[in-house]
């Protein structure tokens, strides 16, 4: 169960939901629309200046004077489709305004009238009325131009009151009809007559030829007849001198075949100049067997054809047999004779149609939706006349065929083959159209590129939408006098060409698969003036920056524009229109993309060069080269691998300058006295013959270490940066720890070359020992250097092995 706060919520929402179905939308202040809002009766609240008030569709089963006492301004009342069981015409005594008041699908059953003299249209139709709600003050509303009424039966007296006006239409919904008294409808004056008669009752024939006799256009729906022949009443004789309607409409008619042939012949003496019926279903007779149906046709339509009527136009639409025995051919001959100017039979199944024996009348022929062929009309020469033709969604599969139906036909137009199955392979065979034709719809078809082979020379306006066309080839016959094509939903990749089209205008290439069309289009077809290329995939790079430029130029020829033109391609730029896609001038110029390329590859290389010189890389790379040489060579000498034996305990480094401290000092201390040590020095231990460079080489890896007596002399002597080289790269390719730094002399960072970055380095980074300036200082000086190159070398003998 629910709980009391439920239900209250539930009712809170509820009287909220129909409190604002109870506001009117407001389309300006003189609309009020309360339509579908759930209303049970008419709101308090209107606003006193509506002028149009939309109440239908509601609940509302009375009406009151105090409803609509304030609202003086009331031209428009719509109340239909309520649950209104009576009507006061007095409710509306204060609206003085009132012209248009639509009671219509309500429960209405009496009526108390009113004269509302500036009423011009009053619907009472769809009610439930048992006699016309005819009044005497009915005859005072001279204004009163359409009157709609409901009953289930009419006498002579219903319409006299209403005689002396001249209606513009009448509208009858009759239900549950049990009553008709003959020439009732003949004393109303009304151009349009429209009556609905009940569905599932037998129709009173009367109704129709009283119809006839009043109203220049008469409508009726539901004509169904499901007693016997013998009680149909035949139209009287005298009916024909009395009718009045030149245009009849028949809708959802269900008659045995011989009723249905009476009517016809009654309407083909008639003065009816058009005929529409729709939703025709025709029987055999009820008290013979089905194949005996047709000879009574026979002879009935021969006589028909053979005398003229009035006819002009004849409209058959969704027409079903069911007669089961039926020689079509016959029937199909007294159609195709009939003299008339237009035929339409829309959806009856008709698989054939035949050539008239004579020169035919036929102006217009519409067969659309039905089951024709291609041996339609060939070598047909009696439709001369004929300018429209339309045979949309039929059979026809050849467009050649269909070329040489029209080519007798000297004053056709209009032509529409679309939705049909027609193909052109392209045989030797030439097409024949008719010369006249200037307007042809071959859309919703199986055409492909060849189609352009076979196409009328003097055509203005073609169709030929969702086919299989992917290109309009350079050859073909030109159109000269083509002003309109439609290539829209086909395979194209790209715009084409006018160069067979000298007097386009209008072209659609909607929905096809261009994705960059061509930016020199309205050169190439400069009498266009219209072009429609939206809802293709269009890919957004630089090949369409040229097409989006033209349509700023082209004045607004792009139809749809910029809603139709949409990105598709890339991924990352889907959905973005045209108008909104922008690419840089650099990106999309190749020439200028290359000259850019180019000088900032020329900047680059001028900045490498720069740092290369400012880093001293090319002396590196000479010394690494040299490194590289020595090593092969050593490499392939026979005694190669004798040359990493060591034979000193150091390499001694220096300047030239500070020689006579190295000559003086460092060699005596280091090579005299106890541990005698074994120095390389230049001077005394390079091998004549070789390279400076190998010499170095030699000595470094030689020597378990290499001291380096650094000073501003040292850092300014081009071999001892050579032999720093030479040694560091040792340090790290052999990874041992063989460097020895003496700074005999302080050196200033700003001495130091930029391209002793390594010395840098390792002064920053490693330790170093100090020339003392105090003798008392020295002996541990040398006591750490004896330290750090001791080391046992290998005897002379070993060596030599």
């Amino acid at each position: 169960m629910r709980s009391p706060t439920d239900i209250y919520v539930f009712t809170c929402a509820f009287t909220f939901t129909l409190w604002n179905n109870m506001q009117p939308t407001v389309e300006n202040e003189f609309i009020a629309n309360y339509s579908n809002s759930l209303l049970t009766s008419v709101p308090k609240n209107i606003p006193v200046r509506t002028q149009v008030l939309d109440l239908s569709h509601n609940r509302i089963s009375g009406l009151s004077i105090s409803e609509f006492i304030y609202l003086f301004d009331l031209q428009v009342s719509n109340l239909s489709h309520n649950l209104i069981t009576a009507l006061d015409f007095s409710v509306f005594i204060f609206n003085e305004n009132l012209d248009y008041l639509d009671l219509s699908h309500n429960n209405i059953l009496k009526v108390c009238c009113l004269t509302l003299a500036s009423l011009r249209h009053l619907d009472l139709s769809f009610n439930k009325f048992t006699a016309l709600p005819i009044c005497q003050e009915f005859g005072n509303m001279f204004h009163l131009e359409y009157l709609g009424l409901s009953a289930m039966m009419i006498r002579r007296s219903d319409f006299r009151s209403i005689k002396h006006l001249q209606l513009h239409t009448v509208f009858l919904t009759l239900g549950n009809f049990s009553l008709y008294e003959p020439e009732s409808l003949t004393v109303l004056t009304t151009r349009n007559l429209h009556i609905v008669f009940a569905e599932e009752e037998n129709f009173i024939f009367s109704l129709l030829y009283d119809g006839m006799s009043t109203s220049e256009n008469l409508k009726i729906v539901n004509l169904r007849y499901n007693l016997s022949y013998k009680d149909f009443p035949s139209p009287p004789l005298m009916l024909l001198k009395k009718i009045k309607t030149t245009a009849l409409t028949l809708d959802a008619v269900d008659l045995q075949w011989t009723i249905i042939l009476q009517i016809f012949m009654l309407i083909w003496y008639s003065p009816v100049e058009h005929l529409t019926v729709r939703n025709l279903t025709f029987r055999g007779p009820l008290e013979e067997p089905t194949e005996y149906a047709f000879p009574p046709l026979l002879s009935s339509m021969e006589q028909l054809i053979s005398l003229e009527g009035s006819m002009k136009a004849l409209i058959l639409e969704h027409v079903r047999n069911k007669v089961y025995y039926f020689n079509q051919e016959i029937l199909y001959r007294e159609f195709s004779e009939m003299n008339i100017a237009n035929l339409t039979i829309i959806d009856a199944y008709m698989p054939h149609m035949l050539c008239p024996n004579r020169t035919s009348s036929f102006q217009y022929l519409n067969f659309s939706h039905n089951a024709l062929t291609d041996e339609l009309f060939q070598n047909c020469g009696t439709l001369v006349d004929l300018k429209l033709l339309i045979l949309q969604k039929n059979k026809f599969e050849s467009l050649r065929k269909v070329s040489f139906m029209t080519s007798r036909m000297k004053s056709l137009r209009y032509l529409d083959m679309s939705n049909n199955l027609l193909r052109h392979d392209g045989a030797d065979e030439r097409c024949q159209w008719a010369e006249s034709l200037t307007e042809l719809d071959l859309s919703s078809n199986q055409l492909a590129d060849t189609v352009f082979e076979c196409l009328p020379v003097n055509v203005k306006k073609l169709g030929l939408q969702n086919n299989q066309i992917s290109n309009v080839p350079r050859e073909m016959v030109e159109l000269e006098s083509l002003e309109e094509l439609n290539l829209a939903s086909n395979r194209l990749a790209d715009l084409p060409g006018c160069s067979g089209f000298t007097s386009l205008q209008f072209l659609n290439v909607e929905m096809n698969s261009i994705l960059t069309p061509s930016a020199d289009f309205f050169q190439s077809c400069p009498r266009v003036r219209e072009l429609q290329a939206g809802q293709n995939p269009f890919k957004c790079s630089c090949e369409l920056q040229a097409f989006i430029r033209l349509e700023r130029r082209s004045g607004g020829k792009l139809f749809g524009w910029p809603a139709a033109y949409v990105c598709e391609y890339p991924e990352g730029l889907r959905g973005t229109e045209l108008k909104d896609f922008h690419l840089s001038l650099l990106a999309c110029n190749t020439t200028l993309l290359l000259v850019t390329a180019l000088l900032l590859t020329l900047v680059l290389v001028a900045a490498v060069a720069f740092l290369c010189i400012y880093l001293d890389v090319p002396w590196y790379v000479r010394m690494t080269w040299q490194w590289t040489q020595t090593k092969r060579r050593a490499w392939h000498s026979p005694h190669g691998h004798q040359g990493a034996a060591l034979q000193f305990h150091a390499f001694v480094s220096y300047s030239e300058r500070d020689s006579l401290w190295v000559k003086n000092e460092l060699i005596p201390n280091l090579e005299k006295g106890e541990g005698c040590v074994q120095l390389c020095q230049h001077e005394r231990n390079f091998i004549p013959g070789k390279s400076i460079v190998e010499n170095i080489i030699n000595c470094i890896e030689k020597s378990y270490k290499s001291i380096f007596v650094l000073s501003p002399n040292f850092v300014q002597s081009e071999w001892c940066h050579y032999e720093l080289y030479f040694a560091h790269h040792k340090l790290f390719s052999e990874n041992s720890n063989s460097l020895i730094l003496i700074l005999l002399e302080p050196i200033p960072p700003y001495l130091i070359p930029a391209r002793y970055h390594k010395l840098k380095a390792l002064m920053a980074k490693r330790t170093y020992l100090e020339w003392p300036k105090e003798r008392s200082k020295r002996a541990l000086f040398w006591a750490n250097l004896r330290a750090a190159i001791s080391i046992n070398l290998p005897k002379a003998d070993e060596t030599n092995e």
